[in-house]
Order: structure tokens, then C-alpha cells, then sequence
């Protein structure tokens, strides 16, 4: 499908050629690899089968082209097709077979780290309400990472997920990776600082909670990346009214 917006300083399009692809890839590895740690790519690009199977949204610097932020979308027809999402390797999404209706895996959206403007994720929020209106989206869901595999450096946030943001039990991932952190079994009842908690959370997490998002009850413990990420899934039809008119205007 084509996709281009333009808001501001930024635009966001469809990627179009390898030289488009092998950008994403390097701005990947820088965020995804280099940064947290994790074990570096010999030619420095973070790729993967899935790659081929998505379309991948570029957002850059109107003036300049400069790459800031990107991620990649797999649309699937249904639940029934949830073993195809890059997901379904790290978590047991048998629950998701029954959803009814499109949905779409976001995966690896990244932001340059020397970049810090907010229409950054305004401008990448846009374009992804266009995709979903255009397909008909009613779920969108991915992996969310928390840098590096300490949990305890995020006892606040797990325990405000589990509180306050675990799937419903028609939905809920099972355990699938061979190292887990089960944040809702260990932390149950836990007393937290909401504030710590919210500010300890990636943004992408952060944007999905607002808009009714829900988590695994574990985070996957990701030694490759050096990451932690819990499996976060939205409905689409659950966004507060004010908040889906708010995404549809940076969307227009």
C-alpha cells in the first residue's frame, strides 16, 4: 500500500528499494545491537528472515532525508496466522488463534538515540493509524523492550503491568523462551512507585498502555539483544475515543 505523511520537520514513507531496507538495518543494529550491548553483526546491519515478509516505514528529516526512525509491519490475516509473527518464536500465542479479524506485528521501531524531538513518534503513531485504518486493522501487536536483561532494574514497571496491564485471559501469551522473568507470579501484590515505574518503561510501551494496551504476565530474557521485552498487544477497537480522534489528526 503507499503511505506518506508529512508533519512538520518529518515525513514517513513505505520503503522502496534495498539501499531504503539496508538503512532501517544499520539504524537497527545501532539501536538494537550496538547500544544495548548486544552481539554485534559482522556487517553491522540487524536482519532477519522477517524482513522480507514486511513492509518497513521510514521516517526522516524533511530537509536533510536523514533516517531518525523506522520500524517494520506484518500484516496477517488472523489469529489463525499468529505462528507466522516474529513473536510466535519467543512466546505460545495459541490463545490469539481465535481473534477474528486483520491484525499486524510491529516489530523493531527504533528512534535515533541523538534524536529528541516528539514529533518523531508523532509523525510514526500517524502513519501507523493510516496503515491500520487502510487494512482494517483490529489488533496491533509486537514486542517491547526493556534495555538490557537485569529485571530488577525494573521492578516498579513490572510490577505496574502486572497491577494494572496484564492481557485478558482469553488472550494471554503462555511461556515459550527458555528464559523468563514471570513479573506477575514474582510480583504480585507488589507496592510500587508509579512515577519510576512509567519513566523506567520504553515510549513505545508507554504509547501502548495509553491507548489500552495490555502485556504478557513474563518478559522474555533476550541474551542476543540484550534485552528484555514482554509481548504487547492492542485492540483496536478498545482506544479511548479522545485518544483514536487524537491519532487520526497527526494521522491526517
Amino acid at each position: 500500500m503507499t503511505l506518506s505523511l508529512a508533519k512538520g520537520n518529518h515525513q514517513a514513507r513505505i520503503a522502496t528499494s534495498p539501499d531504503d531496507l539496508t538503512a532501517a538495518q544499520r539504524l537497527r543494529h545501532l539501536c538494537f545491537v550496538e547500544l544495548p550491548g548486544g552481539t554485534p553483526r559482522p556487517d553491522g546491519l540487524d536482519r532477519d528472515a522477517f524482513d522480507a515478509l514486511c513492509q518497513h516505514v521510514l521516517v526522516e528529516e524533511t530537509a536533510t532525508g536523514r533516517l531518525v526512525c523506522c520500524f517494520r509491519l506484518l500484516p496477517l490475516g488472523g489469529g489463525s496466522e499468529i505462528g507466522r509473527s516474529y513473536s510466535a518464536q519467543y512466546y505460545e500465542l495459541s490463545a490469539l488463534r481465535d481473534f477474528q479479524g486483520p491484525m499486524v506485528e510491529m516489530g523493531r521501531f527504533c528512534i535515533h538515540p541523538d534524536v529528541h524531538d516528539a514529533d518523531v513518534l508523532r509523525v510514526a503513531w500517524g502513519a501507523m493509524t493510516r496503515f491500520v485504518d487502510g487494512r482494517g486493522v483490529e489488533m496491533l501487536f509486537g514486542c517491547s523492550s526493556f534495555t538490557g536483561t537485569e529485571a530488577d532494574r525494573y521492578l516498579d514497571a513490572f510490577a505496574l503491568l502486572s497491577a494494572s496491564h496484564l492481557a485478558p485471559k482469553r488472550w494471554l501469551p503462555r511461556v515459550k523462551a527458555p528464559k523468563v522473568f514471570r513479573f506477575a507470579e514474582r510480583l504480585r501484590r507488589a507496592v510500587f512507585d508509579r512515577k519510576r515505574a512509567l519513566l523506567a518503561m520504553p515510549p513505545l510501551l508507554r504509547s501502548y498502555l495509553a491507548m489500552g494496551g495490555w502485556v504478557s504476565d513474563h518478559a522474555v530474557i533476550d541474551t542476543d539483544l540484550n534485552t528484555l521485552h514482554v509481548f504487547t498487544g492492542l485492540e483496536i477497537r478498545a482506544i479511548p475515543a479522545a485518544r483514536a480522534r487524537a491519532l487520526r489528526t497527526m494521522a491526517s
